[in-house]
């Protein structure tokens, strides 16, 4: 491995570290996980660390990328891998693997050429949003390349000191990196970040089998999960450090309600799970240029968003009143986001003075229970399915307020967004929308501490609520305006979360050098 050692102390530390994803924006994004995967590498490159993105080289990333080239070819063992993980006959078991550059950086990303990933649609489901049924194999074997990466069994000719690995499609990256470690032979330092304790990646025992992991592997303590078997499991128990991306999150995955059947676990492993706030991309969120938007502005200059709420109303064709209160949402549109809860008091919200704006897909229920909505009142309430990396920004230099009624959020980005262009988000109060919006409460109304309307119980009478507190407080100009001010003044870059992530990878090295074989109990 290649670490810079440091001759001073005071020194940063400089880390070769391989960043594992299933996403990467602009290249491939479904959510937040590809902007935290895009952000955080050039937050650490400019920290003068090493970084290479590993991703699954699907078409549409591909296409993306401004120029490409072929570095290198990994042939695979002949034992511990899975022979048929969709890979050419011709191919001799081997995989190709693409460099390109991260846009508007220098942080290199390297793509897994396969079979697996020349397909249509999303890097998790076909062009009709139906899952891929062989999801297991493809994300095992970006999982295993990244092993022989780490390991240093290619000819890429860099190893990484720390594997840092996103959710659980990189989940079994610390099971196979545990039989890698020895007294003779280390492995690097593993960390594993939990984006959300949803989606687990659960796979039957047959699949276990087929994938060839090996079969100590399938017991409670490991990887075996209700006699299934879970790949966020895998980085849950095996990870030397694991965290998530606030710290109230951190906090709520240990209950049962957050937890998905894994609270014992996380509990057990308390010590060595923490929080870290997501950032944001300062300059590609930035109203003051922001090249998506109608006119750019800035707190000193709050009258121009004015004419981003008439662009917004146009293009939505909602009447361009420009007192009425308008909400927008960007989103999945599924019962996580708390959809249904907006949908359980959209008669009275829609008889309030306020316009709604929507953007996302999801639960074919829910969008057709928005879109007879705005049959009803089309000048109340309109939706665009699907996912417009412009229109989301106009939406929320737009709006007046955003609306995220999340019934849980790890960190959440929009809310972010919503203060950082002065529109006022309506959060519920969990996870990272806890850690980062202060409710206008009259007390934090006085002390101008104020940036947001939060509320705490997951039902639509408490939204409801909330926006009729939202539209009186609209109502009158001066406290409005403190507000919007309030929320511009609030700093949420990644410079400072990369920092604490620096500080993470040193105690993932430390814990991986007083390693002990591992005997999990809980």
């Amino acid at each position: 491995m290649n670490a810079k050692k440091n001759k001073s102390s005071s020194k940063k530390p400089e880390y070769n570290i391989l960043f594992v994803s299933s996403e990467l924006h602009p290249l491939a994004k479904t959510g937040g996980l590809g902007d935290v995967s895009s952000s955080l590498p050039k937050a650490l490159k400019t920290l003068k660390q090493d970084i290479r993105i590993l991703i699954p080289a699907y078409p549409f990333a591909i296409q993306k990328a401004k120029s490409i080239k072929y570095i290198a070819t990994i042939n695979l063992p002949d034992s511990g891998f899975p022979g048929h993980l969709g890979l050419p006959v011709q191919s001799g078991k081997s995989v190709a693997i693409i460099e390109t550059k991260l846009p508007g950086s220098q942080v290199k990303v390297w793509m897994v050429e396969s079979e697996l990933y020349n397909r249509s649609g999303t890097p998790y489901s076909d062009d009709d949003n139906n899952e891929w049924e062989d999801n297991d194999f493809r994300f095992a074997l970006l999982n295993y390349i990244a092993v022989e990466i780490a390991m240093g069994r290619t000819t890429l000719k860099w190893q990484p000191d720390i594997v840092h690995g996103n959710d659980w499609q990189t989940g079994l990256i610390g099971a196979l990196l545990e039989d890698e470690h020895s007294q003779s032979r280390k492995r690097p330092a593993t960390v594993f970040t939990i984006h959300n304790m949803a989606h687990m990646g659960i796979y039957s025992r047959e699949r276990f089998d087929a994938l060839e992991l090996k079969s100590h592997l399938w017991n409670h303590h490991e990887l075996e999960f209700h006699d299934d078997f879970s790949f966020i499991k895998g980085g849950l128990v095996f990870s030397d450090r694991v965290n998530t991306v606030s710290p109230t999150y951190a906090e709520e995955i240990q209950t049962e309600e957050f937890g998905y059947g894994l609270s014992g676990l996380l509990t057990y492993r308390n010590e060595r799970l923490s929080g870290i706030l997501n950032g944001i991309d300062m300059k590609e969120w930035n109203p003051a240029k922001d090249p998506h938007i109608n006119k750019n502005y800035s707190k000193k200059t709050l009258s121009d968003k004015q004419n981003n709420k008439i662009a917004l109303q146009k293009h939505f064709n909602l009447p361009g009143k420009k007192n009425t209160l308008l909400l927008g949402l960007v989103a999945r549109l599924v019962y996580q986001k708390g959809i249904d809860l907006l949908l359980e008091n959209m008669e009275e919200i829609l008889q309030l003075p306020v316009q709604i704006a929507i953007l996302g897909s999801g639960d074919l229920e829910l969008e057709c229970r928005l879109r007879r909505w705005v049959t009803k009142y089309p000048e109340k309430i309109q939706i665009q399915l699907g996912y417009d990396e412009a229109l989301s920004h106009l939406i929320e230099a737009g709006s007046d307020a955003f609306l995220m009624p999340s019934r849980f959020e790890p960190c959440g980005l929009n809310q972010l967004y919503s203060l950082r262009y002065g529109t006022i988000p309506i959060v519920r109060e969990t996870g990272g929308l806890a850690d980062t919006v202060t409710h206008a409460s009259k007390e934090n109304l006085t002390n101008q501490t104020a940036t947001g309307i939060v509320f705490l119980e997951s039902k639509g009478s408490t939204i409801l609520d909330a926006i009729n507190l939202t539209s009186l407080l609209y109502q009158n100009n001066t406290v409005w305006k403190k507000l919007m001010v309030n929320a511009m003044k609030q700093k949420f870059s990644w410079k400072e979360s990369a920092k604490q992530y620096l500080r993470l990878y040193t105690q993932a090295i430390k814990d991986r050098d007083e390693y002990k074989k591992h005997t999990p109990v809980f």
